[in-house]
């Protein structure tokens, strides 16, 4: 499996996916080299419509030589599952992870995705394109504002991811910080475990190994035990499935 999972799209200065570029360039199978043909899932976009969505990110790829082509541009959802079972490289944005799990699945497309980077695809996601890859949606920070019909996902990696981590918490906000609201994750689910990967950061997954990339710590969390901080190029002791 060759994967690459971010935190986020945007850098400190606002741009748009650059500060991953080098390894996104990486992921493809030419290194960048030569052109790449991708398939782009762009359901989690809610406030701009698929087609805005889709041209934003084929011109934020353009320097990796990606090109792109946006699943719901297909004819029918039949034909982008032929597509996404021969295409090289299948891009998954961020924004909100259950309005893309919901047209993921209501088009056949989870299984189609899991079979497609099992047998071979790259797999780039970033924010909830990231969490998609995990087990399930749970550890996602976004509103529920549609019914995925379940939250069981791509099941790509064997430990689920809380992007834009941060357990900071405001002056005067009274609600709970992000690290008690995985200690609730995993008091009710003590099987899994939880990587808190902050802004910045990425994880590559290269056969079955993952590997912490970014310039801060992330945080690992598993139940019973004291969250434990990993640092860029440090293993994740989860895996690739």
């Amino acid at each position: 499996m060759n994967a690459l999972l971010l935190s986020n799209s945007r850098g400190p200065d606002g741009a748009y996916l650059v500060h991953a570029l080098d390894a996104i360039r990486a992921l493809t199978p030419s290194g960048g080299q030569s052109q790449t043909e991708a398939l782009f899932v762009p359901f989690a976009g809610v406030t701009m419509t698929w087609d805005d969505y889709a041209a934003k990110v084929a011109a934020a790829l353009a320097p990796a030589h990606v090109s792109l082509r946006s699943v719901h541009t297909f004819a029918s959802d039949a034909e982008a599952q032929a597509a996404i079972a021969k295409t090289q490289l299948i891009v998954v944005g961020g924004g909100n992870t259950f309005q893309l799990l919901a047209q993921c699945r209501s088009r056949g497309f989870v299984e189609a995705i899991r079979q497609a980077v099992r047998g071979g695809a790259r797999y780039l996601g970033w924010s909830a394109g990231a969490n998609l890859a995990c087990p399930t949606i749970s550890t996602t920070n976004d509103m529920p504002i549609v019914d995925p019909q379940g939250f069981g996902a791509l099941d790509l990696v064997d430990f689920q991811i809380n992007p834009h981590y941060t357990n900071a918490l405001p002056a005067g906000h009274q609600g709970e910080t992000r690290n008690q609201r995985i200690e609730e994750y995993l008091a009710a689910n003590p099987q899994s475990t939880v990587l808190g990967l902050p802004e910045g950061d990425w994880l590559q997954v290269a056969e079955r190994a993952v590997t912490l990339r970014g310039p801060h710590e992330a945080v690992w969390f598993a139940h019973g035990a004291a969250p434990r901080a990993l640092t860029s190029g440090e293993a994740v002791p989860g895996a690739a499935r």
